[in-house]
């Protein structure tokens, strides 16, 4: 069992964090629900001062459409976390035979509505919905998720114009570092998988903050041998304990994006949530380790909260 969640998000350097470690102790955890809750205090203060100030409340509206019972957990969860900062939040559910039209049409109502600052389509959409058309029909103003086709042309474009948003789950990622103290600038990191959600901006964002970034994907020969030179490993795969204690150098640092149930007839659920990484191999040998669930997860809501609360204050040029 992994050992050593810390309590307080002071910056420390990354070699003062392998230097904590011993042969025998484990990995630090990362505790994102933690800074998770750190974030969303912080949001709520600064939401309670631009309400007292302006008597502006940031506005953010989910379309959901389909039955699918995880997207109506992940929606809930969003919906509760708004609440908590005071975000006033918007639903539109639709169901599972909508036509794009219908969808569109919710989408350039929340567009034209001055009191939404963001837009959250839920993914997966149903399988005879163009995903493309649906997410470009969101204003760029208004893309909380950073999905738009812009706003991740100019994430990869350095020296330009900046991204308005960044997608929630990598920026995610980055934050818990910068939140640990982990140096990234000059080291090497690895991102396994490379979806547009995750894998391929999260290899964009650790670009930008100066890392030598190599990606991990479903043709990549010798993965293994490539992993294991990376300071710094971001996997987002959606393959339970894929990555194996050999995968990994000693001292590494592990952002596990995975969230996957394997069955576990132990357990009341009948299955247990695992990450990417073989954790009980790979806290052994990492220097700090995101555990899941409550790792990365917690943080994707609360990045959600925080764009949502950026676009506010840019509408209103709130500083």
């Amino acid at each position: 069992m992994c050992i050593g969640v810390i309590s307080t998000y002071r910056r420390r350097s990354f070699t003062t964090l392998t230097a904590a470690m011993t042969s025998e102790t484990t990995a630090t955890i990362i505790d994102g629900k933690s800074v998770a809750k750190q974030i969303k205090d912080e949001i709520a203060s600064e939401i309670s001062r631009m309400k007292e100030t302006t008597g502006i409340v940031p506005g953010l509206a989910v379309i959901l459409v389909g039955d699918r019972k995880d997207s109506a957990t992940y929606v809930r969860n969003k919906k509760k976390a708004c609440e908590a900062a005071g975000i006033k939040s918007y639903e539109a559910k639709l169901p599972e035979d909508s036509t794009e039209e219908e969808v569109l049409k919710f989408i350039s109502e929340f567009n034209d509505d001055p009191s939404v600052h963001g837009i959250l389509v839920q993914l997966p959409l149903p399988r005879h919905m163009n995903e493309e058309t649906i997410l470009n029909a969101v204003r760029i103003e208004k893309d909380v998720d950073g999905f738009h086709p812009l706003n991740i042309g100019r994430l990869a474009m350095r020296g330009r114009q900046e991204p308005l948003f960044v997608p929630c789950t990598p920026k995610g990622c980055i934050e818990l570092l910068h939140r640990y103290g982990i140096d990234i600038k000059g080291k090497r990191a690895v991102v396994i998988g490379r979806s547009n959600i995750v894998g391929m901006p999260a290899a964009l964002l650790l670009q930008r903050e100066d890392a030598t970034v190599s990606i991990i994907h479903s043709r990549t020969k010798n993965p293994e041998e490539i992993a294991r030179q990376a300071d710094i490993i971001i996997s987002a795969t959606g393959q339970p304990n894929m990555v194996k204690g050999s995968w990994i150098k000693p001292g590494a640092v592990i952002i596990d994006v995975g969230i996957n149930p394997v069955d576990d007839p132990a357990s009341p659920r009948g299955y247990q949530l695992v990450g990417d990484v073989c954790y009980e191999e790979a806290c052994k040998i990492a220097s700090a380790i995101t555990p899941v669930p409550g790792g990365v997860g917690p943080m994707t809501i609360a990045m959600l909260l925080s764009n949502t609360l950026i676009s506010a204050k840019r509408v209103h040029n709130f500083e």
